[in-house]
């Protein structure tokens, strides 16, 4: 089992989560935090079972990430 870093947005009508590190285009959604999250592990789940161990990007890993905001 991988651990991933994961990013949950909440917009008006519901949640969008995508995952850090793979290669391509991974999405989940849901009306709460929770179904996004689910639904964001099924299709991490779906695209490594489609696509194989070619998706992962090994180097450098992401040790953490961060939210920032800045006025420009």
């Amino acid at each position: 089992m991988r651990q991933y870093k994961i990013i949950v947005e909440k917009h008006s009508d519901g949640y969008v989560a995508y995952p850090l590190g793979l290669k391509g285009v991974v999405i989940g959604q849901g009306d709460t935090y929770e179904e996004a999250l689910s639904d964001v592990k099924s299709a991490i789940r779906f695209h490594i079972e489609s696509f194989g161990e070619d998706v992962f990007e090994i180097d450098p890993p992401i040790l953490e990430a961060f939210v920032a905001e800045a006025g420009v």
